[in-house]
């Protein structure tokens, strides 16, 4: 009886673990693999694409609804819920309130973050774009979290302009006010990503630049990234690595290039989504949106499979009607066999 007892557990446990896949969470996903916080458990607060920006690089696309208006996007509790029942089945190295819009929008936010807190000692990060950190309520929310990942694209208000394409109402001297009187009251850690953009801000006197207001915020740390997946518009385009290492040099505190690591972190958890994203594409050519939708996976777990596959060069992207659409990459001798067969 022991022995029976003992492989119903084990049948239970596998059966719990099928009947928790990721197309039964509306709101958490992941664990996905992260370059800065290993296995990172994903909250997705707002809508796809509600963002108060619309920056051109956006792995996700143009943002379809811009606005500053906070309020309670998806319910509270079953968010909350969602996360116990996840973290019952996988132990994360961070809960990171990020995913397909900008997460300072959602306004129950301090009260997510007191209920994350009551559940698990994993450490919460917040990935923002830092446009609402002026507003005193999205600070104090924000003050309890373990980390805060905020972004400067710009050194002034133009660029700004043509980097972020902000809401009307969030100028640049409103959002630099913001992230500086947000650090000024922050005790934990905050990490400032800097997105450089081939012939735009990635050359040495916009950096130069972009560091004078960086040292005004004191980051514990400043991390660089530039494109490495589809952008929004086709117009932005990556910085080369070697200029991306170099322009670390001309940063005032410790300064790394984040796009440049290819570590091991969560291989496993790519690898499980690939097979099936190119099972997808040998039927069709799809939009990341596809690909999400058409397997259950958060856009940004289908952007780093897509990745993957468009780096080991499995597949290839084109840009049709200001949309990027992947399909499965041809190999050569196929098409010079087919060719000589014609």
């Amino acid at each position: 009886m022991s022995g029976m007892r003992k492989n119903f557990q084990v049948w239970f446990t596998e059966l719990r673990k099928v009947m928790t896949t990721n197309s039964d969470f509306k709101y958490v996903f992941g664990p996905v693999p992260s370059r800065r916080l290993g296995r990172s458990l994903g909250v997705d607060l707002v809508p796809f694409k509600t963002c108060t920006y619309d920056c051109i690089y956006c792995q996700l696309g143009r943002t379809t609804k811009k606005t500053i208006q906070r309020q309670e996007y998806v319910p509270l509790d079953k968010v909350l819920r969602e996360l116990r029942r996840k973290l019952t089945t996988c132990k994360p190295d961070y809960i990171t309130l990020s995913g397909s819009g900008e997460p300072t929008l959602y306004s129950p936010l301090k009260a997510l973050i007191r209920g994350i807190k009551k559940e698990t000692a994993i450490p919460l990060a917040v990935l923002t774009n830092g446009s609402l950190l002026w507003n005193r309520n999205v600070q104090d929310a924000l003050l309890l979290a373990d980390l805060v990942i905020p972004s400067l694209d710009a050194a002034d208000e133009s660029m700004f302009q043509y980097v972020n394409r902000p809401h009307a109402s969030i100028s640049f001297d409103r959002m630099v006010k913001g992230l500086i009187d947000f650090r000024s009251r922050y005790s934990g850690t905050l990490w400032l990503e800097v997105f450089l953009l081939g012939g735009v801000t990635g050359v040495a006197a916009e950096v130069s630049r972009i560091n004078k207001i960086a040292k005004r915020l004191k980051p514990d740390r400043i991390q660089l990234n530039t494109v490495t997946r589809p952008p929004a518009e086709e117009f932005a385009f990556p910085t080369p690595e070697e200029q991306m290492k170099r322009f670390c040099r001309l940063f005032s505190m410790k300064t790394e290039f984040i796009a440049a690591y290819h570590g091991a972190v969560g291989k496993a958890d790519i690898q499980s989504n690939t097979g099936d994203i190119l099972n997808l594409l040998r039927r069709r050519p799809c939009t990341l949106k596809d690909v999400a939708s058409g397997l259950s996976l958060h856009p940004t777990q289908a952007a780093k499979a897509l990745e993957t596959l468009l780096c080991n060069k499995q597949i290839s992207e084109q840009r049709t009607n200001g949309c990027v659409y992947f399909s499965i990459q041809q190999k050569k001798k196929n098409i010079i066999k087919k060719r000589r067969a014609k």
